[in-house]
C-alpha cells in the first residue's frame, strides 16, 4: 500500500465494506430462497396469532388502546410484531443464502425475546395497560413452535432440492502435501467440481485473489492458511465478492472459535470458559432422547410387527439381531436390530473379508453382500432395519445423536485417536450418516466427522442432524 499514491488510498473502500450489488450477485436459486424463508416465517408467525386470537376470545379481548388497525384480517400488534421479529432474525443471520445450516435454537431465542421486550414496552407505554395475558402466552408459545415447524419443513424440503441443482464450483487452497488428498475427495462428489487451487502460503496474495475471481468459484475450500498479525485479507475479500469461505479447522482453531474477545494486559485475548449453566443442555438432550424414544415406539409399532412379518416369510430365524458394540468409555453393550441377513451372517464373513471394499480395512463393507435375505436391502436402504436402537436409547445405551457404535471387529482395527470418538455416548444417526454414510471410503474421514461433532456439540446440531436423517432415509442416499 506504500507504493500507492495518497488519493488513490483514499478511494479504496474498507475490505469489510459490504459490496453494493452483494445481493444482485447472489444467485437466483439463493435469492428465492431467502425470500421463501421470510414468507415461511411470515405465515408462521400470522397462523400463531390466529391461534391466540382464536383461544383468547374465549377470555378477554385486545384492549382497543393496542389494537390501532386491521390488515387482513390481523390486528396491528401482530404487524408490529411480526416487522421486528424478521428484522431481528435478518440481524441475527438467519436469512443467509444457505439453508443447510438454519439455526433453529436461536430462532426460538430471538421470538422469546421479542416478546418479552414488548412486555418492557408496553409498560412505559402505559403502566396500567394489561394486555391479555392468554393473547400473549398462547402467541408466544405457538409462534415459537409455529416457526420452528415450518423452518423444519424447509429445511427439508431445500435439502433435497439442494442436492439435485447443479454442481457447485469450488476453488481448493492447501498445503502441497494436502491438495491431491482434497480433490480426491471432492472429486468423488458428483455435487462439486474443482475449477483452481492454490498453496496455502499464497492465500493471502492478490494473484490468489484474481486467480478465484476468474474461476467464478461459488466457495472456497481452504485448510492451513498462513497466520496473520491483523485479519485475514483473504476472508475480507472473498467476503465483499460473495464467495463462500469454508475452512478445515484444527484444534486450536475450535478452541479459538470458544474464547470470549479481552483485553489483558494491553494484548487482544481470547478467554476459554465454561457456562454457568454447564451440564444442564446435556440433560435437555437425554430428556428429548427418552421422550423421542418412547413416542417412536409407541407410534411405530404398527411397523415393528409388519417387518417381524416380512422377515419371517423372507428366512427362518429370529426377526432380531443382537450383536455386541463398543459404546460409552469402550463398554461393550447389546445393539438391537431387524435381522437382514441369513442366521449364520457372522461365520460367513470371514470367508468374506478378502471382499471388503473398504478404503483402509477397518469397516467391512460389500456393496451386493450375499448374505442378504429377501426385503433385506429394502429394509437397510430405508434405515428401518435400525429402528429397533430406539429401545436402546430408551435404557440409556445410545442416543438418537451421536457416533455410530461399531462391532468389536472395526475398533480393533482402529488408531489411537480413533477411540476419542468413544468419550460420549454413540448414537442412531450422527454426522457420518448424513454426511455419505456407506460412501465414505476412508474411517478417518467418518472419524473426523465425529471428531467435529464432539467438539461442536449443542442442541441445535443435533436437530441440524435429525432433519438431514429424515430427508437421507427418504430417499435412500448412500444406505445398502
Amino acid at each position: 500500500m506504500k507504493n500507492l499514491p495518497s488519493h488513490t488510498q483514499q478511494l479504496l473502500p474498507d475490505i469489510r465494506a459490504p459490496h453494493p450489488l452483494n445481493w444482485l450477485t447472489l444467485a437466483n436459486q439463493q435469492r428465492y430462497r431467502i425470500l421463501i424463508l421470510i414468507l415461511s416465517d411470515l405465515i408462521a408467525l400470522a397462523g400463531a396469532w390466529l391461534i391466540a386470537r382464536y383461544w383468547n376470545q374465549f377470555y378477554s379481548p385486545i384492549p382497543p388502546e393496542l389494537d390501532w388497525w386491521n390488515w387482513l384480517g390481523l390486528p396491528s400488534l401482530f404487524w408490529i410484531f411480526g416487522a421486528v421479529t424478521l428484522i431481528f432474525f435478518g440481524y441475527g443471520g438467519l436469512y443467509s443464502a444457505s439453508l443447510r445450516n438454519q439455526n433453529y435454537i436461536r430462532s426460538a431465542k430471538i421470538i422469546s425475546l421479542v416478546y418479552l421486550l414488548s412486555l418492557v414496552v408496553s409498560y412505559f407505554y402505559d403502566p396500567k395497560l394489561d394486555p391479555p395475558r392468554s393473547l400473549f402466552f398462547t402467541a408466544w408459545v405457538s409462534s415459537v413452535v409455529m416457526v420452528l415447524g415450518f423452518r423444519l419443513l424447509i429445511t427439508l424440503i431445500f435439502g433435497q432440492i439442494y442436492t439435485k441443482q447443479k454442481e457447485v464450483s469450488v476453488f481448493v487452497i492447501a498445503s502441497a502435501s494436502r491438495l491431491k488428498k482434497l480433490s480426491q475427495i471432492l472429486q468423488k462428489r458428483s455435487c462439486y467440481k474443482i475449477v483452481g487451487a492454490a498453496l496455502a502460503s499464497t492465500a493471502n496474495s492478490p494473484a490468489t485473489l484474481r486467480a478465484i475471481l476468474q474461476s467464478e468459484a461459488v466457495e472456497v475450500l481452504a485448510e492451513d492458511l498462513p497466520q496473520t498479525a491483523l485479519a485475514s485479507t483473504l476472508y475480507w475479500n472473498l467476503r465483499r465478492a460473495g464467495v463462500a469461505l469454508r475452512l478445515l479447522p484444527s484444534s486450536r482453531e475450535i478452541l479459538y472459535r470458544r474464547g470470549v474477545p479481552e483485553i489483558f494486559a494491553g494484548l487482544p485475548t481470547l478467554r476459554v470458559q465454561t457456562s454457568s449453566m454447564v451440564g444442564w443442555d446435556y440433560r435437555v438432550k437425554r430428556g428429548l432422547d427418552c421422550l423421542g424414544a418412547l413416542i417412536g415406539i409407541i407410534l411405530l409399532s404398527p411397523l415393528f410387527l409388519g417387518v417381524a412379518i416380512l422377515i419371517q416369510l423372507s428366512s427362518p430365524g429370529s426377526v432380531f439381531f443382537c450383536q455386541e458394540r463398543i459404546g460409552l468409555h469402550g463398554k461393550v453393550f447389546q445393539m438391537w436390530k431387524f435381522r437382514t441377513m441369513v442366521p449364520n451372517a457372522a461365520q460367513l464373513q470371514a470367508q468374506l473379508e478378502a471382499q471388503n471394499e473398504s478404503g483402509d480395512g477397518v469397516l467391512f463393507k460389500i456393496k451386493n453382500d450375499p448374505r442378504i435375505i429377501r426385503f433385506g436391502h429394502f429394509l437397510r436402504k430405508s434405515s428401518i432395519d435400525e429402528l429397533p436402537q430406539l429401545f436402546n436409547v430408551l435404557i440409556g445405551q445410545m442416543s438418537l445423536v451421536g457416533p455410530r457404535p461399531l462391532p468389536l471387529r472395526d475398533v480393533e482395527r482402529f488408531e489411537e485417536w480413533h477411540h476419542i470418538r468413544h468419550q460420549v455416548l454413540p448414537g442412531i444417526t450422527g454426522l457420518w450418516q448424513i454426511s455419505g454414510r456407506s460412501d465414505i471410503e476412508d474411517f478417518s474421514d467418518a472419524a473426523r466427522l465425529d471428531l467435529y461433532y464432539i467438539d461442536n456439540w449443542s442442541l441445535n446440531l443435533d436437530l441440524d442432524i435429525l432433519v438431514e436423517t429424515v430427508r437421507i432415509v427418504l430417499f435412500g442416499k448412500g444406505a445398502y
